[in-house]
Parts: structure tokens; C-alpha cells; sequence
């Protein structure tokens, strides 16, 4: 797999809303499958995504922290709802609404993980880019990166408390 360096365009790619973007990963997040949609809609071709680290799609104002709870859940067997932004090859970038699962062997131990990402109203991206926002600004002004994604998700959880709701309950409340 090539090492690809990407700078955000500031362009957006979109789907349809009747199309499902799928991707499989192992346990270390390696994609090992991806369908028609997510291979058109993340730019590129299977045999160059096919076993790179599914972060080559991560847009850099997408929070830690929230990829830090997506893993925390999953890791412990439980689904998870997140709004995502990701980033194509090239720089452009695409809004999902991402439902991720384990997948489990025969024994019951997770084997992997499964994602179906839908295309988000853009009334829900508005909302959840202003929460993401204070949650990248955050994790920018700590000097270390780890202290400030502790730092972030502690004021996601904090936010979450106070409405007294989880996150996939916010989620599904924009």
C-alpha cells in the first residue's frame, strides 16, 4: 500500500440516500472489505485499501475523542451511532452516519469489526460540527496530544451527562 499524504480541499463528496457505504476491518482496524460505494466514495481502488489502517480516511477536524469512544465501545462488544467526517483520497471529504459493530467467531469473541455508514441530513452536520468544533479546539490547545483527547472526552461526557443521555441517544436527538 502506498503512503498517501493528503491536505483537505474543502470539497465535499456526497452519495445517495438510498446507497450504504461497508467496510470490514480486523481487530487492529485493517479494512479487509469494502463495497462498491466505499470504494467510489473514499477514491481508492481495493487493492491499495484492502489492509491499510481504516484511519487513512480520518479528516484531521474529526475529534480523537470521539474515535476514542467508537473504540472503547466496540473493543467491550456494544454498537456504537457516530457522525464521522472522513477524507477521501485527494483531500475531499464526505459526512457519514456510521453504525459500527463487532463481529464475533463461533467462541463469541470478536473477530473484527462491521460498518454501514448512511448519508446525514445537513441539519444533523450542522449541529454536530459546532459540538466537534469545541471538541477539536480542545484537543488543539493541550501540548500533548493524549491529555488534550482525555481533555476532549471528558467535556463530551460531561455534555452528555448534563442531558442526562449517552452518545448514541445525542446521536439520534439532532
Amino acid at each position: 500500500m502506498a503512503k498517501y499524504d493528503f491536505k483537505p480541499t474543502g470539497t465535499e463528496r456526497t452519495f445517495g440516500e438510498d446507497e450504504v457505504i461497508v467496510s470490514k476491518t480486523d481487530l487492529k482496524g485493517r479494512i479487509t472489505y469494502g463495497n462498491e460505494v466505499f470504494l467510489r466514495i473514499s477514491g481508492y481502488p481495493e487493492k491499495e485499501i484492502v489492509g491499510a489502517p481504516h484511519s487513512i480516511l480520518r479528516h484531521p477536524s474529526m475529534p480523537r475523542s470521539v474515535f476514542k469512544l467508537l473504540w472503547s465501545q466496540i473493543e467491550s462488544g456494544q454498537e456504537i451511532f457516530a457522525y464521522v467526517i472522513n477524507m477521501a483520497m485527494g483531500g475531499d471529504h464526505y459526512w457519514v452516519l456510521a453504525h459500527v459493530t463487532p463481529t464475533f467467531d463461533e467462541s463469541g469473541k470478536i473477530a473484527g469489526y462491521h460498518s454501514n455508514r448512511r448519508k446525514p441530513e445537513k441539519s444533523q452536520i450542522e449541529k454536530v460540527t459546532a459540538l466537534y468544533r469545541s471538541l477539536r479546539d480542545i484537543e488543539d490547545r493541550a501540548a500533548d496530544k493524549k491529555i488534550g483527547m482525555e481533555q476532549s472526552l471528558a467535556h463530551l461526557n460531561s455534555q452528555l451527562k448534563a442531558r442526562g443521555i449517552g452518545y448514541d441517544e445525542f446521536v439520534f436527538s439532532l
